[in-house]
């Protein structure tokens, strides 16, 4: 039996060129309008990571400080750059338990007090016997750090330790009133 020409002609139908070029722009249209957005997602939790971070080794800081009865403290890891990294370590006999390296492409914003201890002009955080973040001259260190990310300059996080020894993490483009 002999198909009709008008089944063959249906069978053999396709896309167009045209209709091809249709779909890729619109494909393009649509990875340019998210790729921004998910940049910006993951730099978010690199920020958020890091952050997080930093505070857990911090109450892991402590923790030892009670748990061995001695000062232990967590200062950058070269000079007084955090950038560089930092440790956490027995002030008395410089065992160390943690050391973190670079955080690219997170960084230490200049800004804050970076934990500075006034009199030696050394950063860090000492976390006495008894668990209080104090300076080597005894006094307290309330204060923060800001970390930025190096692709988006607007993007940072505030690590602010509050004078009863409680950290907070806080946005500074939605959390205005709660960093300063």
């Amino acid at each position: 039996m002999i198909k009709p020409i008008r089944s063959l002609r249906n069978a053999e139908r396709g896309s167009t060129l045209l209709e091809l070029m249709v779909v890729t722009l619109i494909i393009a249209i649509m990875s340019s309008i998210s790729i921004p957005l998910i940049q910006e997602s993951l730099a978010t939790r690199q920020l958020e990571s890091i952050s997080r971070s930093f505070i857990e080794q911090a109450h892991f800081a402590r923790q030892q400080a009670l748990f061995l009865g001695e000062s232990v403290q967590i200062v950058p890891r070269i000079g007084n750059d955090w950038n560089s990294g930092w440790v956490i370590q027995s002030s008395i006999s410089k065992k160390a338990w943690f050391m973190q390296g670079s955080i690219e492409p997170i960084y230490f914003k200049q800004g804050g007090k970076q934990f500075s201890d006034p009199n030696a002009s050394q950063k860090g955080i000492l976390f006495n016997s008894a668990g209080a973040a104090k300076t080597a001259h005894g006094g307290f260190v309330a204060n923060r750090l800001i970390l930025g990310h190096r692709r988006l300059a607007d993007l940072e996080r505030h690590l602010i330790l509050g004078s009863g020894g409680r950290w907070r993490i806080c946005d500074p483009r939605t959390d205005s009133k709660a960093c300063r």
